[in-house]
């Protein structure tokens, strides 16, 4: 009995300890990361000279997060995640549980939601009070989730890793705006000559790096994306370079603009002016447009082509052996995925009413591909969730002006957005490595349809 004892309570012993130790070190490092980031912010003084102010509170509130949050993963959230999977392993017969009501029609009942959105929230905030929420909130969120749907073509179903994607949404936003301004084109006509230009660039993309994959294919659409962003600070007879170009024409109605002319869709209806109305227009736009991409890319997954596609992601040897032609089915995958990014971004100009090179750099491609991957590659309803918590989440930053109780006046929340989304990205990794949503249902099945969980597949594939 004694014996039992002693062995049961040492390791538990040992578990604290090496919790206080890495807590500690973990401590530790967070110091030599954040003395210079958190602990000392630069200023100047009434002189204009540079001066150090020292935010030695902010730095301790750092460091303590870290080591606690370390002691209590090792000492209680890995232990009791091992019993767990354990107690998994010793299931002789899975259970099978029925879906219930709401993730059974969770599609139908989001898209009712989405459509009920802006009504909801003129009736709670008025027409002025909704500006906020449709546009940041709404509109906001669903340029995202277009932009991460369309990569999500060719990162998640062809397991190309594209780095430069901003690349196209730029080329449809400066498509649009610089046909409009010269040739007086309306958006819906420009809309789809926006999708075919950029879907152009994808397949002048796609030759160069037919014979690449991995680590060099992402360093190749990454100068690719740079390309772009120079070529549009640098050609300024035709961009003006940074200045961006303004005064873009704005989407209409069937030919009804929202202005305050006589003939604009205030006056026309007799409502208060209010540019709330064009911002519920374009709410209803882009979700039209994200429920089309939805749709395009569940169509292509069940023709050959999205199949091959799949193919490819799985193993491109195995994939030429079986006769499929990988050029042309990559030259389709950047093609389909640019064309949905040169869609958003004609929208954006429309949307904007000012494009310039600042709005396509680097950080959005890397923000796009990092809700495709912590939604789940190849999940068009986790990709979605992701851009919610992610791009909805930063938004939020921007509300919780409370935090300057804790951090004092100069805090300002907005500013550590990109600490909490990597924060955020790190955590999801840890206990969804395979994002949100870890499984997909495969588009050719015998019999019965059934989800594949992502543990049968190596990591980084699939």
């Amino acid at each position: 009995m004694a014996e039992t004892t002693i062995s049961t309570v040492k390791p538990e012993g040992n578990l604290v300890q090496r919790g206080l130790k890495e807590g500690l070190f973990a401590g530790a490092i967070s110091l030599g990361l954040f003395v210079l980031f958190v602990g000392l912010k630069t200023d100047q003084n009434m002189q204009n000279e540079l001066i150090l102010v020292p935010r030695w509170g902010l730095l301790a509130i750092f460091v303590i997060v870290a080591a606690v949050g370390r002691f209590l993963s090792i000492v209680f959230l890995q232990p009791w995640l091992a019993a767990r999977k354990a107690a998994k392993a010793e299931e002789v017969k899975a259970v099978t549980e029925e879906e219930g009501f709401f993730r059974k029609h969770f599609n139908k009942i989001a898209i009712a939601a989405l459509v009920l959105y802006p009504p909801i929230v003129l009736s709670l905030v008025g027409v002025q009070g909704s500006l906020k929420f449709v546009d940041n909130f709404g509109i906001q969120i669903l340029i995202y989730v277009m932009l991460a749907w369309g990569l999500n073509i060719v990162v998640g179903l062809a397991g190309l890793l594209d780095l430069g994607y901003v690349a196209f949404y730029a080329v449809g936003a400066y498509s649009y705006a610089l046909l409009s301004m010269h040739f007086g084109l309306s958006f819906w006509v420009l809309l789809p000559v926006a999708g075919i230009l950029a879907a152009l660039w994808g397949v002048i993309l796609g030759f160069p790096v037919l014979r690449l994959r991995g680590d060099y294919l992402a360093i190749v659409t990454l100068a690719f994306g740079e390309i772009i962003r120079l070529v549009l600070i640098n050609w300024t007879e035709v961009t003006k370079g940074t200045f961006g170009i303004s005064g873009i024409q704005k989407a209409t109605l069937f030919g009804i603009k929202f202005d305050a002319s006589p003939e604009g869709f205030a006056r026309m209806f007799g409502l208060p002016m209010s540019s709330a109305y064009y911002k519920i227009f374009l709410f209803y736009l882009i979700l039209a447009l994200c429920l089309l991409t939805a749709y395009v890319t569940i169509r292509l997954r069940r023709m050959p082509i999205g199949r091959a596609w799949e193919a490819l992601r799985e193993d491109e040897i195995a994939c030429r052996s079986l006769g499929i032609n990988t050029v042309t089915t990559k030259l389709t995958a950047f093609a389909t995925g640019a064309m949905f990014g040169g869609f958003a971004g004609s929208f954006f100009a429309a949307r904007q009413g000012f494009v310039s090179p600042e709005s396509f750099v680097f950080l959005e491609s890397a923000v796009i591909l990092a809700i495709v991957v912590l939604g789940g590659m190849g999940s068009l309803v986790g990709i979605a969730v992701a851009a919610v918590v992610m791009v909805g989440g930063t938004e939020l930053l921007r509300e919780m002006q409370f935090l300057k109780m804790i951090f004092g006046p100069d805090f300002t929340p907005e500013l550590y957005r990109m600490l909490i989304f990597g924060l955020a990205m790190v955590i999801v990794m840890i206990f969804k490595p395979r994002g949100f949503v870890g499984s997909r249902e495969p588009t050719a099945f015998l019999k019965e349809r059934r989800a594949i969980s992502g543990g049968f597949t190596k990591e980084g594939h699939g």
